[in-house]
């Protein structure tokens, strides 16, 4: 869980966007941004889904199974 909230946390950034932004590029709260960059909880599939497609990266990047370029 803590390389997915650092990837979230390091995209997020990269990308410009605020909690609030990303929250309602994904479709949930700003709180469940927040809750997912501090590793107190995760997203659900779905979420992780319209994570990457938000940030433009697969699935795997974000858990830290795949490299960026993968």
């Amino acid at each position: 869980m803590e390389i997915l909230s650092s990837r979230i946390k390091e995209l997020k950034e990269e990308n410009f966007l605020s909690q609030k932004a990303l929250a309602q590029r994904v479709g949930v709260t700003q709180k469940a941004i927040d809750f997912w960059e501090k590793g107190q909880n995760e997203p659900k599939a779905t979420y992780l889904k319209n994570l990457a497609l938000a940030f433009n990266v697969k699935a795997g990047y974000l858990l830290g199974l795949e490299n960026r370029d993968d």
